[in-house]
């Protein structure tokens, strides 16, 4: 079954993701746009066998902006670096498994139109966050404390301390009975203070 997926990476996930700009290093492919890295990561499943290979597809974003954000100051983009939006393709298009198999029964021509399917549905929704906002507002809807310290940096900044009050309301109403709610309390709290409040 090696062969097999080289052979569907090579001939047909490698040329889908070329011709949309994407550049392919091992089994990651990346596009750089703006402020933003975007990357597909082929990861394959341990456990696989000479007649079973299960991989996933993980689709990440690495954000200029919230990197220095991160570290206070500009530094050198790395994609080896902290990715900021990160997402097994299932999580972003529904109808993709969570992760896909290949087997000596495997209709390979149907196998591989449906990932690329998938494929081409995962870039159109990571290519829709353009920013660093559009990545916050993603873990602002769904209450999420991945980046929160930089959600809040990043709305007092720029001057919108109602939506930071109402992000910290829904972080707590999800997560204050956590006993780690007092953690993140704190570092919260230190944040406003940063920004004088």
């Amino acid at each position: 079954m090696q062969d097999v997926f080289k052979e569907i990476i090579t001939q047909d996930v490698k040329p889908f993701l070329t011709a949309r700009g994407y550049r392919k290093k091992a089994l990651n492919f990346t596009k750089t746009e703006d402020q933003l890295i975007y990357n597909i990561n082929i990861q394959k499943s341990s456990g696989n066998s000479w007649d079973k290979l299960s991989f996933y597809v993980n689709c990440t974003i690495h954000s200029t902006e919230l990197e220095q954000l991160q570290a206070g100051k500009s530094s050198i983009v790395s994609v080896t670096g902290t990715s900021h939006f990160t997402s097994r393709i299932r999580e972003i298009v529904p109808a993709a498994p969570d992760r896909y198999t290949l087997t000596e029964d495997t209709d390979t021509d149907s196998f591989t139109a449906e990932l690329l399917q998938h494929l081409d549905q995962a870039l159109a929704f990571m290519h829709n966050l353009t920013g660093a906002r559009d990545i916050l507002d993603y873990y602002m809807e769904h209450t999420a404390l991945h980046l929160s310290e930089e959600t809040f940096r990043f709305l007092l900044r720029a001057g919108e301390t109602e939506t930071a009050e109402q992000y910290l309301k829904q972080l707590q109403g999800k997560y204050g009975a956590e006993t780690r709610w007092a953690i993140w309390e704190k570092k919260y709290a230190a944040i406003w203070a940063e920004n004088g409040l």
